[in-house]
């Protein structure tokens, strides 16, 4: 992976600082379905449907933004965890994180050609929503765990 597509290392804490909170209240959405109502606004869609499968494209629709605000913030934290360089970013760290992407890569494909297999109905849609957060979510526990796991071979070693 080529360092000029990765983000300063300042990024990183900032990320963390997003990814954790959106991770920890996505397992509380997850769990209690809590929607608070001041978050019910008024927004613009590019495409929206009714119960009745009556679709609009550009439109205003009136929603609860809950959903959207952990997935985005989720996002923006994971991505900026993920694609920051390390404080001494050189090959070997370059060579983990392409690896780290690859198998990530791999593992997510792998769960949901086991989803399709295996999961029918509408938690099928549920699976496939958490599958956009599993390549990332994968990514950064594989590479900070061989980061880990290096760092402390070195430390041992010492």
């Amino acid at each position: 992976m080529s360092n000029k597509l990765l983000l300063p290392h300042r990024y990183k804490k900032i990320g963390w600082i997003i990814l954790i909170p959106s991770f920890i209240l996505g397992i509380c959405l997850i769990v209690t379905d809590f929607e608070p109502g001041w978050l019910n606004l008024q927004t613009f869609s590019l495409f929206s449907d009714d119960s009745f499968g009556n679709g609009k494209f550009f439109s205003m629709v009136h929603v609860n933004l809950t959903n959207t605000i952990v997935g985005a913030s989720f996002i923006v934290g994971a991505l900026l965890v993920g694609f920051t360089k390390e404080k001494n970013e050189d090959e070997f760290i370059a060579n983990i994180r392409s690896s780290s992407l690859l198998w990530a890569v791999s593992v997510n494909y792998i769960l949901l050609f086991i989803a399709f297999i295996c999961v029918y109905g509408s938690a099928f849609l549920s699976v496939m929503i958490y599958n956009m957060f599993t390549v990332l979510l994968i990514f950064i526990i594989r590479f900070n765990y061989i980061l880990y796991r290096n760092a402390k071979s070195v430390s041992d070693e010492k």
